[in-house]
């Protein structure tokens, strides 16, 4: 009856997701095909806006789904101060494709909506990668060290969209999010990449590092987040979906976009290095909070 249970519950909420998906995608969808056919910043300016509204309309929408599930309680912590009328970079360790959820269900009513840095190779998917076009979402399109070896000219190209996306960004209140560890974390890949963490995968600076160049002035904080689900920590999404997610656990820091943080991070070799140390010292403070946060629950179930 268990497994009879988790499976009906995978179906449904599979349904809803994708039914809510639907309602709010298509109408961004339409919207974008105005944005290619009418190029005028007055109609993309009003584009952006009703976008907007749609994907709040789908962050409330997962919101109320995850209210379906009776066994979730929320722990969060920092939400104070926040203003949807000021701009925010905010970076954020990544576990699962939970996290996306997470962040727009908690940050919804808070703060700008949520813009991701996104895999250029989610640009492809049909409808969802057009519909983050029509978000203004921002594509990266990372290169390995090896790849980058074998094609110098390459060098930078990444960088350099971070620079174009973010321009856009600077003509109303936007949140900019950046999973900073490129990929989600699983201890294969901690392995893989000879992570000094625990909990984390080594951060990757050039991203928020040219965001705060293009950006700095206009950032009033920036938001460092840490999530955990310390009773779900193998497949937090999967569990999502089944019903079986007890716990989500989330930490707000918000921190000042000092003149430290502004520079050239790509021929500056010294603010390069002291950049990367300042991420390093966040991700070292990040990996021993959620630590102690695994630690304090498995006790409590003691």
């Amino acid at each position: 009856m268990s497994r009879l249970r988790a499976a009906f519950t995978l179906l449904l909420s599979v349904a809803l997701t994708i039914l809510v998906t639907v309602l709010c995608s298509v109408p961004i969808i339409l919207a974008g095909l105005i944005k290619i056919l009418l190029p005028i910043p007055g109609v993309w300016r009003a584009v952006s806006t009703f976008c907007h509204f749609m994907m709040y309309g789908w962050c409330a929408g997962l919101a109320a789904l995850l209210h379906l599930n009776p066994h979730l309680k929320w722990d969060v912590q920092g939400l104070e101060g926040l203003n949807k009328r000021n701009w925010y970079l905010l970076i954020c360790n990544h576990h699962s494709w939970a996290d996306i959820v997470v962040l727009c269900v908690i940050l919804r009513k808070c703060i700008p909506m949520n813009k991701y840095f996104l895999k250029q190779q989610l640009a492809w998917i049909p409808f969802i990668g057009f519909a983050c076009w029509a978000l203004d979402m921002p594509f990266m399109r990372r290169y390995s060290r090896s790849y980058l070896l074998r094609h110098p000219e390459r060098r930078g190209k990444d960088v350099e969209t971070t620079r174009r996306s973010c321009e856009k960004f600077s003509r109303q209140p936007t949140t900019i999010v950046n999973f900073v560890e490129g990929s989600r974390f699983t201890e294969e890949k901690r392995l893989q990449t000879h992570s000094p963490f625990r909990n984390l995968l080594p951060p990757k600076a050039a991203g928020i590092a040219m965001a705060l160049n293009v950006l700095g002035g206009q950032f009033d904080k920036l938001l460092n987040v840490t999530l955990c689900y310390p009773e779900n920590d193998r497949q937090p999404f999967h569990d999502m979906l089944t019903g079986k997610l007890t716990r989500i656990v989330v930490r707000v820091d918000l921190l000042p976009v000092t003149q430290a943080l502004h520079g050239d991070y790509i021929n500056d070799r010294v603010f390069k290095r002291s950049f990367q140390q300042w991420l390093s010292d966040r991700w070292t403070e990040k990996d021993q909070l959620i630590d102690a946060i695994k630690a304090e629950y498995k006790n409590a179930g003691h």
